[in-house]
């Protein structure tokens, strides 16, 4: 009985439809909003900072420093 309710409870929370996190845009009158007339109107120049992003990430590797530690005992600074 109890595993009955628990998987009633829990098909009925997957059948209900999520709320939604914003507004369409007839409720806020047509007007876009900043984020979309930037995205929407500007060039994609997102694989430009992706590729610097990925270089920055390398460039710190170059900051590990390797060691002799078995993890037993404490590393000596």
């Amino acid at each position: 009985m109890r595993h009955r309710m628990i998987v009633a409870l829990i098909l009925a929370t997957a059948a209900i439809d999520p709320a939604s996190a914003q507004p369409s845009d007839n409720a806020r009158g047509g007007v876009s909003t900043e984020t979309q007339d930037r995205v929407g109107g500007s060039l994609d120049d997102s694989l430009v900072w992706n590729l610097l992003g990925l270089l920055g990430l390398v460039g710190l590797t170059g900051m590990w420093r390797s060691t002799d530690n078995d993890g037993y005992t404490d590393d000596p600074i």
